[in-house]
């Protein structure tokens, strides 16, 4: 196929994976999240077009090219379109139907954070196209505004109803520092989170389970927050205490709501115990209480996802939970830097007496938020 005369490599763009040291499923509930940054991420290579065509490719779907005019998109057969273009082309159709012009773009992706591993590549993905079609069109549009569009790509042209965390962490996040944010007031917080400086490691293992939201179940978690809030008469389970939780009449929803309502209160005695300079040591039994929470209330775990967790506190582990929406995905893990090596082996092994794959470990630092390279 002829490349158009006219196109030019404009430039670089890369938004970053995020784990959740604490706070999950609360964002949907108007809740409080302390994610942070992932030194890996997807990075958008992207161009101008002057003749109204999108042309995607992936370099983790090399395959899969996909070209689309602009004019076709809004009545697009999307489900005859790869999974992983739903992203991009979500993200250009919003710029479109909020008055920002697109005339037509050259799109290159590719990326190393580990897809299905619940380290959000998909919220990365949507917005490393989103800053580069900022940046290409749009100068003007905040980051408050890429978030929502990123969000929106996910919710309308995927199907998967999630929260803002994961593009409040790709947009906001900064090296070094948790970002506390609150999902009602849309005000957000730096919390610095220097492990080095305690002779502390966050490893993060990967568990082979893979993690998938577009099955069904994150949606009904969600259906059941929102049952919830509505028979506990309240906007969301961000206004309910734990005394009204209790008095749900099903278990169901009791379990859920429970969750929430424990979860939000985790995060703001893990923020307020990191802000005041304490040991991060002393954060290990909430993040590990948020783990039991996600496995017997909210019900999101999986036996992987439980073995990690166990076997990084059997070997010394401060605190060890799952992260991301569940289901599959990863287990993060605080642990001393000089023990980091044994609580591998030990998960490692954990998961061989299992017969399950080995899983992919690797140690995670605050990284910087969204950006252009070049």
């Amino acid at each position: 196929m002829a490349e158009p005369a006219a196109i030019s490599k404009a430039g670089r763009w890369r938004a970053p994976g995020r784990v959740n040291l604490i706070g999950e499923h609360t964002d949907y509930n108007d809740g409080l999240v302390l994610p942070m940054a992932l030194p890996m991420g997807m990075t958008c290579t992207a161009a101008v077009r002057p003749d109204g065509v999108v042309r995607l490719r992936s370099a983790q779907a090399p395959c899969d090219e996909v070209e689309i005019a602009m004019s076709a998109l809004a009545a697009a057969g999307w489900s005859e379109l790869p999974t992983w273009a739903h992203y991009p082309l979500g993200v250009i159709r919003e710029f479109e139907r909020r008055g920002h012009e697109v005339r037509g773009a050259e799109l290159e992706l590719d990326g190393d954070v580990p897809i299905g591993a619940g380290l959000s590549s998909s919220a990365a993905l949507s917005c490393a196209v989103a800053i580069a079609l900022r940046d290409l069109f749009a100068p003007s549009v905040s980051a408050a505004e890429i978030i929502d569009i990123a969000r929106t790509a996910e919710n309308v042209y995927v199907g998967v109803p999630t929260g803002i965390l994961d593009q409040s962490a790709a947009m906001l996040c900064t090296a070094g520092h948790l970002l506390f944010l609150d999902v009602r007031a849309r005000t957000h917080e730096q919390i610095p989170f220097d492990l080095q400086r305690f002779g502390l490691s966050l490893l993060v293992f990967d568990t082979g389970s893979p993690h998938r939201l577009v099955d069904g179940k994150y949606a009904q978690r969600r259906a059941e927050c929102a049952t919830a809030a509505d028979e506990l008469g309240v906007p969301f389970l961000r206004d309910a205490t734990a005394s009204e939780v209790e008095r749900l009449a099903d278990p169901v929803l009791r379990r859920r709501a429970r969750h929430v309502v424990s979860e939000n209160s985790r995060v703001l005695t893990v923020a307020e115990r990191l802000r005041r300079g304490g040991d991060p040591r002393e954060i290990g039994p909430v993040l590990t209480a948020g783990h039991a929470s996600l496995r017997d209330d909210f019900e999101v775990s999986a036996p992987r996802l439980d073995t990690a967790a166990a076997a990084a506190l059997v070997a010394g582990a401060y605190g060890a939970r799952m992260v991301g929406g569940g289901f599959g995905g990863s287990v993060i893990a605080l642990v001393d830097t000089e023990r980091a090596a044994n609580v591998v082996f030990t998960v490692r092994d954990a998961f061989a007496r299992r017969r399950f794959d080995t899983p992919r470990s690797f140690e995670v630092t605050p990284a910087a938020g969204a950006h252009r390279i070049d």
